[in-house]
């Protein structure tokens, strides 16, 4: 008979059945939509951003499929407003799914209030939008500046008694120093990457393809940009770390696991097969991990780095404890 490996994960205390988590976007929106990524396979589901108030975001096209590349957005953090979201979380919840709440703010001080109506919901955690790159006043542009994220991250988790994870933007020249920031800040997770600044341009009409100009890349070409911001968080930081970006098999999560995720988290690659497709890595990957004699997801993370026992990589780091 073949042997299937245990995929069981503590994510900063929070027990999950798989490392795969449904990212936050537009499959978050709806408490139906995330049910069903849960019922289809998924370990768990992050929402899509809430903020305070509900936001239109921005005027369409908002997003751009690049072929074999990826996707590239500027939805502009559109979402219904912590006050009429918790019945969708409420659904979510109700097919027995893990929920993280996802929420972006302004201010340390907007986040901490924000985190505690979040809280409120009956989710598991919280993943701070440090990250966005194309919203004014929010995401990025207020989390490429450790202190600031030291601060909001701070902030929040004295408000809640969750665990906090920091979702980090690829977008600045020192990913693991803000992580490292947020960890000092008492985070007890790093969700990285968030989309890579992008730009499509319309060559008849000589202008940007998406109504704000810039966007977001998501999908297999910003793999290898999440895979080296894990790795070099991995050795940065003690706290776990969720992989994101360009997922979509199962060896693609292993490369993460290797670098040093947890958990991952999928997006874009649901665009084609749907929510399937948590099921279908799920298994791929339990079966893969038996190939490569691996009884547990969890034994091999950063595995890469040379630690669980394996020789470190020509040159790479020296032996660092599992976390």
């Amino acid at each position: 008979p073949t042997t299937v490996a245990d995929l069981t994960v503590d994510l900063a205390g929070v027990p999950l059945r798989n490392p795969l988590l449904l990212a936050s976007g537009i499959w978050g929106e709806t408490g139906a939509s995330m049910a069903s990524a849960y019922t289809a396979g998924a370990g768990g589901v992050v929402t899509k951003s809430i903020g305070a108030e509900p936001r239109p975001g921005y005027p369409n096209p908002t997003v751009e499929p690049l072929g074999p590349v990826g996707l590239l957005n500027a939805m502009g953090l559109p979402n219904p407003g912590i006050d009429e979201y918790p019945a969708e979380i409420a659904v979510a919840r109700a097919a027995g799914a893990p929920v993280i709440g996802s929420i972006f703010a302004a201010s340390a001080r907007e986040f901490a209030t924000l985190a505690r109506r979040m809280a409120g919901t009956g989710v598991v955690a919280l993943e701070l939008n440090l990250s966005c790159p194309h919203a004014h006043g929010y995401g990025s542009e207020i989390g490429s500046d450790p202190q600031r994220v030291e601060r909001i991250v701070r902030n929040v988790v004295a408000a809640v008694d969750l665990p906090v994870m920091a979702k980090i933007t690829p977008n600045t020249a020192d990913p693991a120093g803000l992580a490292r920031a947020a960890e000092r800040g008492g985070a007890a997770a790093i969700s990285a990457i968030n989309t890579v600044r992008a730009l499509a341009i319309d060559v008849r009409l000589a202008r940007p393809i998406l109504a704000h100009g810039l966007g977001g890349l998501s999908g297999p070409a910003i793999k290898p940009v999440g895979l080296a911001c894990v790795w070099q968080i991995f050795e940065a930081v003690r706290i776990p770390i969720v992989g994101i970006g360009g997922i979509g098999s199962a060896d693609d999560a292993l490369e993460y696991l290797f670098a040093g995720a947890r958990a991952v988290q999928i997006g874009t690659a649901l665009s084609g097969p749907g929510v399937a497709l948590f099921g279908t890595i799920a298994r791929d990957l339990s079966a893969r991990l038996s190939d490569l004699g691996i009884d547990r997801w969890e034994e091999a993370v950063g595995r890469a780095h040379g630690t669980n026992g394996a020789p470190p990589p020509p040159g790479g780091p020296r032996f660092r404890r599992p976390r």
